[in-house]
């Protein structure tokens, strides 16, 4: 079966002046063509040839020898090369650009932009690209707790937290009591992995274990002090919020590093302020 979206291996079955038509076999059933700019030196019939399947600007199907950027059903990072009235313009590595329709981008892409999205076959049997990459992700990752992960946040909810695509391919989320940074759809990011739950989903923090992070935070207060002058205009009872927005950690965190601090006599807390020593 010829598969639209997919890398396969066909048959050369007839040779024609304007390219070749490949099948699954020799019998040149259900083919389609390879034009000519894209047939091997060489080429006969009963060739195997590795090819990709998608369809030409007249809606038919049509093979190509270049590589594309994704298959059906898998997940990438892919340029928008151009806005138009129906959605945006992917560069997918192939003569043929990939639409993104708008109703699926969760956000307003724009040009240039890099967006992660997957592959899929729409309801009128062409392939489109969806940003709502949830349902694409799998939860068979080969990581455990305290490995090191990268991926791309697709979603961020209130509630929950951040969604990220681990790899491009696998479940995870940070928390939303983990999230203490200013994150947007579409960042890159590099956590550990806290936990792995039974459903295989992953568990993230961009934070490393608390006696591994305590120097960087401290390093942060000292950083955040020296911007006040020397002087922190509250001490170590301030709001969690007020913390959260100025050193972008929790307040046990923050304790924890400016405890770190007094103990190398760095710093001292009066009443209203930390000052610098």
């Amino acid at each position: 079966m010829i598969e639209l979206g997919k890398v396969q291996e066909l048959t050369v079955a007839r040779i024609k002046t304007f390219g070749v038509y490949l099948s699954e076999d020799a019998s040149g059933e259900s083919s389609v063509l390879l034009p000519r700019k894209q047939v091997p030196p060489g080429c006969g019939v009963g060739d195997r040839l590795t090819v990709f399947i998608y369809k030409d600007s007249e809606d038919r199907l049509i093979a190509t020898t270049s590589q594309p950027k994704l298959q059906v059903g898998q997940c990438g990072v892919l340029e928008v090369k151009e806005i138009s009235k129906i959605g945006a313009f992917l560069d997918m590595g192939l003569e043929k650009d990939l639409l993104l329709p708008f109703k699926e981008q969760s956000h307003p892409v724009r040009k240039g932009e890099a967006c992660l999205v997957a592959l899929y076959v729409d309801k009128s049997q062409r392939l489109a690209a969806t940003m709502k990459v949830y349902s694409h992700m799998s939860n068979q990752s080969p990581y455990g707790p305290d490995d090191e992960v990268s991926g791309r946040i697709y979603e961020l909810n209130d509630h929950l937290g951040a969604f990220v695509a681990v790899d491009y391919r696998y479940y995870g989320l940070i928390p939303k009591k983990e999230l203490f940074g200013d994150y947007r759809e579409g960042d890159e990011v590099i956590c550990r992995v806290m936990k792995v739950r039974e459903d295989g989903k992953l568990d993230l923090s961009p934070r490393k274990k608390a006696y591994l992070q305590m120097n960087d935070d401290a390093e942060e207060i000292l950083k955040v002090i020296d911007e006040f002058d020397g002087v922190l205009p509250f001490n170590d009872k301030a709001s969690p919020e007020t913390i959260k927005r100025e050193f972008h950690m929790s307040k046990n965190a923050f304790k924890r590093a400016v405890g770190r601090l007094l103990k190398e006599n760095r710093i001292r807390i009066t009443e209203k302020s930390i000052e610098r020593l």
